[in-house]
This record gives C-alpha cells, structure tokens and sequence, in this order.
C-alpha cells in the first residue's frame, strides 16, 4: 500500500477542493491517504478583508515530514505564473532533505488554481516541477487518458502537467465536476505509480 500525502495551500477553498478529489482518486487505489497543508502567511486582518477561507480542516504540514511518503501531491494557487508564496516559503525548508537525498525516487505531482483561463496555469505547475526535479522526484502528472481535458465545449481547467480550476477574480467561480474529476484521476493515477514503485 502507498503512502500518499496531498499537500496544499489554498487562500479561497478552490484548491483545497481539488486536494480532497486527488485524496479520493488515491484513496480508490488503495493508497492511505493524508492531506495537509501549508501555514498562512497573510495576517489574519488582511485574509478576512480579502474573504480567505480560513476554516480549513487539514492540518498544517511540517517540511520534514515528506519523506514518510511514498508520493506527494502538491496543490497551489498561481501568484503570477508561479506558486504561492506559501508554498514555496514551505519548500525552501525542505533544504536538509534535498541534502540527505530523502525525496529521491518519490513520486511528485503538482495540481493549480488560477483566477482566469489564461492565467498561468500551465507554467505554474512546470515550474514548480523544477522543484521536483532537484529533489530527484519522479514527475507525474495528468494523462489524456482523462478524457475531461479534451473538447472545447465548455470553460475548464486541466492540462497534462496536471489538474486546474478557475476561480474568476473575486472566487465566485468553484471547481466545476469535470475539474473535480480531474484531479481524482490525478491522485488515482499517482497513487498505481506509487505503489509500483514502493513495489
């Protein structure tokens, strides 16, 4: 059985929505499944001005803890292209790991959130994957085995880096059963390489 831990920061509830489908898309490969997240770096005033979800259930992550899984899947919303502050002020802890090469061979997938269609979805999640990538992780992400990714019927999220969503800019937008399936298929997917490789 994997081990797989769904990681995420979320300042709306969109990207928290995706990592409780990727945590069910795992959980149906058989994987035990955890989900956490990374602390809040806005003060509390400024998120309530800005209607931060604040009432987030997971718990809060600590870096050194990533390598007690087989598979980490990583969600994030997207600063201008990249990730979150959050996220990223996490993954810089995680400096002793890379040391002591305690990520490689792991399994790494990213998933995102962006306000508009074209706001940086893509390169969000490449990005992030060089992250990744200097951890030795091995990169999973979203085939077109998902079928949601195809057709241009209707304003969606997903990409072959990895599941998305849109929020608008005021987050009135939520993640759309589509883009909830995406994901779940995401964890399911990175949850059979896991336990491949764990194998």
């Amino acid at each position: 059985m994997a081990k797989v831990l769904v990681l995420y920061y979320s300042s709306w509830g969109h990207v928290e929505q995706l990592a409780k489908a990727a945590a069910e898309g795992a959980a149906s490969a058989g994987a035990e499944v955890t989900i956490k997240r990374v602390p809040e770096l806005v003060p509390e005033a400024v998120a309530k001005q800005f209607y931060y979800k604040l009432d987030q259930e997971a718990p809060i992550a600590d870096p050194n803890e990533l390598a007690d899984y087989d598979a980490i899947i990583f969600g994030t919303p997207t600063r201008f292209g990249n990730m979150a502050a959050q996220m990223k002020q996490f993954l810089d802890q995680t400096g002793g790991l890379w040391a002591q090469g305690k990520l490689i061979g792991k399994v790494g997938s990213v998933f995102a959130s962006t306000a508009s269609q074209h706001g940086g979805q893509e390169t969000t999640i490449t990005s992030f994957h060089t992250v990744l990538l200097h951890h030795g992780m091995v990169v999973v992400g979203l085939p077109y085995a998902f079928q949601g990714m195809v057709g241009v019927d209707a304003v969606k999220g997903g990409t072959p880096y990895g599941a998305t969503t849109l929020s608008d800019s005021d987050g009135s937008r939520q993640p759309s059963a589509v883009e909830l399936d995406g994901a779940r298929f995401q964890g399911k997917h990175v949850a059979e390489i896991a336990a491949k490789l764990a194998g």
